[in-house]
């Protein structure tokens, strides 16, 4: 674009702002004389000519409408809307978004300031609003219809003073707001808006016998408007839903229903079921010490999330909770599962020869630096204390792993950044922000943004170079590092440790050997494709992978 276009361009944007500038000022300033569809079709130029996006200026004219809801429209800000809804289905396309616009901010408008009289005479024509659109001769939607009788405090009452005029009128065929209300929710069911339907239900204090209506809402899987539905209608049915969710193995919806309701006398076996099965999940994630809190000492809960602890082939986890809570007769059959489960896993001494090393102190880190820099590829990896505080900011990283196909480093960023901030700083920027050395990582941006978030005085980690992020080069997959370790390499990874205490001191082997194995795993996935020794599933057609178009040469946080 030149730049005679560019200024054009920029002077017909601003002659449309303030265009629509002027139309809002004219329609909004003072309503006194401004009629609700000159104030409707004012608002619509105003949304056509804003030059802002559309989302935007949505809601800037929600703000407005708000505000100039105080202009003294007549005969009353309540009153003035409901003129309004009237109107706009002749506005065609904008009537929906309108609506829903202008009666947003009338409900906030309500919060502080109200007139008695408005509020009747908006109530009654609102009223009058409700039976049109109902019985079909005005055309809103559903979702505009429950905010209406919410917003207007709409009531069978009021209805039926509509229905009495249309009767007299001989307009209507109902003999009673009821039967005309259930007749527009029989439609709504129709049409399977079951919330909708449950909440007007609920708002007209209207009760059916409701089975039928409740096993459609459920084989349909609308779950929230079935709950919704049972709560209005009391225990019986509450229990009834609990039942239907234990038939359909729904254990989670099981377990939040009897929780919310104080069911559990009633369900015992069910909400033992559901305990057990959320503690499964939470422990195929590695969410121990959640798992630990969700038992609420509970010991039969207890001995069951040892005997997952003992399936995952936890053996620190099952001994803390022994102790913990005293519990017995698992010591005989610990040693037989771990040796069991050992052979289901991938171990550090099949990929590593020198093992691992602990990296607190400066010399240390000087004999580590030194090591890697005569390293062609690397693997990096980092653990921190998970945070299950939700809102809470993230723990600091605690360890960074770095690997070579014989050795795995393990630093202590902790210590080592209170100790010795500047020799880290300088040995890690030897490491990461070479040239000559491979980084191998998995999900890297990761790993990146929490060490940058932990560490932001470090220049170290604000650059990197020559990185490959193996999650990149295998894009299609999935199972994480574990499923592509097994794919690969033929067995998995164990994750159990993974949410474990990263902060303690020491760490245990079994962390150590978790942590130093997710490092050293990618060099040796690293060298199958290299060598193209993995002829792999992943890409048809191709006998090597292509990994070098994945590296990053450079990147910056």
């Amino acid at each position: 674009m030149g730049l005679e276009e560019e200024v054009l361009r920029e002077q017909h944007s601003e002659m449309e702002t303030c265009r629509a500038w002027t139309l809002s000022v004219h329609a909004f300033s003072d309503l006194t004389y401004i009629s609700p569809v000159v104030f409707i079709y004012l608002l619509k130029e105003c949304y056509i000519h804003g030059t802002c996006k559309a989302k935007k200026k949505f809601c800037a004219l929600q703000h407005q409408v708000h505000q100039v809801l105080f202009n003294a429209p007549q005969p009353g800000a309540a009153t003035f809307v409901v003129q309004c809804l009237y109107v706009l289905p002749i506005f065609g396309v904008y009537s929906e978004g309108f609506s829903h616009l202008i009666i947003s901010a009338l409900r906030r408008f309500l919060k502080s300031a109200t007139s008695p009289t408005d509020s009747l005479r908006a109530k009654k024509l609102a009223a009058q609003l409700f039976v049109d659109i109902a019985g079909g001769t005005l055309d809103h939607d559903e979702r505009l219809t429950l905010k209406i009788v919410e917003t207007f405090d709409i009531d069978l009452s009021s209805i039926d003073e509509v229905i009495c005029q249309l009767q007299a009128q001989n307009c209507c065929r109902f003999d009673s707001a009821k039967a005309f209300v259930e007749q527009y929710i029989s439609g709504l069911i129709d049409s399977e808006s079951y919330m909708t339907a449950v909440t007007l239900l609920e708002r007209f204090s209207i009760r059916q016998s409701g089975r039928s209506f409740f096993l459609e809402m459920i084989q349909k899987k609308e779950f929230g408007a079935a709950e919704k539905w049972a709560t209005f209608m009391g225990k019986p049915m509450l229990c009834e839903l609990v039942e239907e969710y234990s038939k359909r193995n729904l254990l989670k919806n099981a377990y939040e229903t009897i929780k919310k309701n104080n069911l559990r006398q009633d369900f015992p076996e069910i909400y033992h079921k559901c305990k057990e099965n959320l503690l499964k999940n939470l422990a195929e994630k590695a969410c121990w010490d959640v798992a630990e809190a969700k038992t609420n000492g509970d010991r039969q809960l207890l001995y069951y999330l040892v005997y997952l602890a003992m399936e995952a082939g936890y053996s620190e986890k099952v001994d803390e909770l022994c102790n913990r809570y005293s519990l017995e007769g698992y010591e005989m059959s610990k040693e037989a599962e771990a040796t069991l489960h050992n052979s289901w896993f991938l171990h550090l001494d099949e990929l590593t020869r020198e093992g691992i090393a602990w990296v607190d102190e400066v010399d240390s880190l000087h004999i580590a630096t030194s090591y890697i820099e005569e390293c062609k590829v690397v693997g990096i990896d980092c653990e921190w204390k998970p945070n299950y505080v939700k809102g809470h900011k993230p723990n600091k990283v605690s360890i960074m792993q770095i690997a070579s196909d014989r050795k795995v480093f393990i630093f202590d960023l902790i210590k080592l950044s209170q100790d010795a901030p500047d020799s880290l700083n300088n040995c890690l920027t030897r490491i990461l922000q070479s040239s000559g050395i491979l980084k191998l990582g998995y999900n890297f941006q990761c790993d990146v943004k929490q060490l940058a978030h932990s560490y932001g005085d470090l220049n170290c980690f604000k650059h990197y170079e020559m990185l490959l992020d193996i999650q990149n080069v295998f894009r299609e997959h999935q199972g994480g590092l574990s499923g592509l370790t097994k794919k690969i390499l033929g067995v998995g990874l164990n994750k159990t440790r993974r949410n474990s205490n990263w902060e303690q001191r020491p760490l245990s082997q079994n962390q150590l050997e978790y942590a130093a194995l997710d490092a050293a795993v990618l060099v040796h996935i690293f060298n199958h494709i290299r060598n193209g020794s993995q002829r792999t599933n992943f890409s048809e057609g191709h006998e090597k992978i292509e990994w070098k178009s994945h590296i990053v040469s450079r990147m910056d946080y």
